[in-house]
């Protein structure tokens, strides 16, 4: 259980999540799962980095039930922790000194949009699924990194109403470079990286650098100004109020898929 690092492949760092049940992070988790990669990006022998997990989904965000266990003490300790852990995280994808192609597979939700949202390629499985349930569950964020995924009016309804989409619908928005069934993941983003690890590492060091100087919005900065608006919530209590129905028996399940 937790962040490792593996080399399969010449020029290739495979970093792998594994927090059971489902790879929703504790904070401690979210801050290994940055150094993990930073560490394998500085790595001169690595030109390019995979970024998969293991278990049901790719990534369900955040530990609530840490979050909650803190609040029931009187704390915001896991609160502040979780919202620098994960723009930690995020921003280690984002930065990294050679591309990161994510591996999807499953559910990938709140947190885990903000790690793809910031990876230079993604690879999914054909049951995988994307979406912010952030309004379902008290929180806020990561609106930054959707908007990498789908155009501005679709993402826009997409956290209003908390759904989810499809690998295939984002692959029709060019966002998902490659489909593939699950048994297949795990080989289709090594066979990326592979092809990407064959330029010359330096030169992709100077590609990973330019690209992101012509972003068009800092999306460190643009995270953080989202990540106010959560501590806004949770000042003002209705954080906790909606956290305290997450998994509660006739609360109504995130609806898939759009009409």
């Amino acid at each position: 259980m937790g962040v490792s690092t593996s080399k399969p492949d010449q020029g290739v760092a495979v970093v792998t999540v594994d927090f059971p049940p489902v790879n929703a992070l504790p904070v401690q988790g979210w801050y290994d799962l940055a150094e993990a990669v930073r560490a394998a990006g500085r790595d001169p022998g690595v030109r390019c980095v995979v970024l998969t997990a293991h278990g049901r989904g790719f990534n369900a965000g955040v530990d609530i039930k840490e979050m909650q266990r803190d609040t029931a003490s009187g704390g915001h300790g896991a609160l502040l922790g979780a919202n620098r852990g994960c723009a930690e995280a995020f921003s280690a994808v984002y930065a990294c000194e050679v591309p990161v192609v994510a591996a999807v597979h499953g559910f990938c939700l709140g947190g885990g949009i903000g790690l793809v949202g910031n990876a230079d390629a993604i690879v999914a499985s054909d049951d995988a699924t994307f979406g912010l349930p952030e309004l379902d569950r008290g929180a806020l964020g990561a609106a930054t990194h959707l908007a990498r995924l789908v155009p501005q009016h679709l993402m826009r309804a997409l956290y209003y109403t908390s759904r989810t989409v499809t690998a295939a619908e984002l692959q029709a928005h060019g966002s998902v470079w490659q489909v593939v069934p699950r048994a297949q993941l795990p080989g289709a983003a090594r066979d990326l990286a592979r092809e990407i690890a064959r330029k010359d590492g330096f030169l992709l060091r100077l590609a990973k650098a330019a690209l992101n100087g012509i972003d068009p919005i800092d999306v460190g900065r643009s995270y953080r100004f989202e990540q106010g608006f959560t501590f806004e919530a949770n000042l003002s209590g209705v954080a906790d109020r909606v956290r305290a129905t997450f998994g509660a028996p006739g609360t109504t399940p995130t609806k898939e898929g759009r009409p």
